[in-house]
């Protein structure tokens, strides 16, 4: 099963090398690995370019924003499954990709996720919060609440069946995707494992405003799939978020970079 990893990224030269040796130190045989870049001008595509032979795909051109990007990424894959690590992020091991693989060993599984790591952005060995979705449920979604998206891996049919990401959401179309790919039959599964470590930061979570602003984007592809919420019901996920900052991951789990 040949799997196939994109990072989308811009400006991104202080965290992207982390992000592709993590992707080839996998101990996972058959990955494609494409970089979609959005025309950086820091020294992304410098970094980038020094793995080049060992990247199947590298992309330099303007793109209308992440998802675009992330949509350009899909069409350019070959593999039979999907998955996004974004330019910040890291895998947590190197069999991230072996227990994703694993788990489509699995009877009827169309999508595998696992856990995420949240980390400080100034020291990556600090964990500042376990971020873990061990039942995927409709009430989760009228909360907000869905799989790890860095995690989440899918058969690449399924997005020529069942649509991409929509481009005119700005922070939650993974969630709108993830939540669409679920009500619409995809059977997940997860494997109980740290897949990627995230560092802290990003728009959805970078203030108030940009938090409400990601709240009614869920409240929006709540209501896109058929899901009754509102702001008020996605409020409750706020001590979900709390327990999770107070959780240990596994010591299975240790980052092994």
């Amino acid at each position: 099963m040949k799997i196939s990893i994109v990072t989308v990224c811009y400006n991104s030269e202080a965290t992207i090398r982390d992000t592709i040796e993590s992707v080839l130190a996998q101990d996972y045989p058959n990955i494609e690995y494409i970089v979609v870049d959005g025309e950086s001008k820091d020294r992304t595509m410098d970094i980038v370019r020094e793995y080049e032979d060992r990247i199947a795909v590298v992309v330099s051109e303007p793109d209308a924003g992440i998802y675009d990007a992330m949509n350009k990424g899909i069409r350019l894959a070959t593999g039979d499954v999907f998955g996004i690590l974004n330019s910040d992020d890291f895998f947590s091991s190197t069999d991230s990709i072996s227990a994703i693989a694993s788990g489509f060993s699995e009877d009827n599984v169309d999508a595998v996720y696992g856990d995420l790591i949240y980390v400080s952005p100034e020291n990556t060995d600090k964990t500042t919060r376990f971020y873990s979705v061990k039942r995927f449920t409709k009430t989760k979604i009228r909360m907000g609440i869905m799989p790890p998206h860095p995690t989440f891996y899918v058969k690449r049919k399924f997005f020529e069946q069942l649509g991409y990401y929509k481009t005119d959401y700005r922070v939650s179309a993974d969630f709108e995707l993830v939540s669409r790919f679920w009500l619409q039959g995809v059977h997940f599964y997860r494997v109980p494992k740290v897949i990627v470590t995230m560092r802290e930061g990003g728009i959805s979570s970078s203030g108030l405003a940009g938090r409400i602003h990601q709240n009614k984007e869920i409240v929006r592809a709540c209501r896109e799939n058929g899901i009754k919420t509102n702001l008020a019901v996605i409020g409750l996920k706020i001590p979900f978020k709390l327990i999770s900052k107070l959780k240990r991951a596994p010591k299975y789990t240790m980052v092994n970079k």
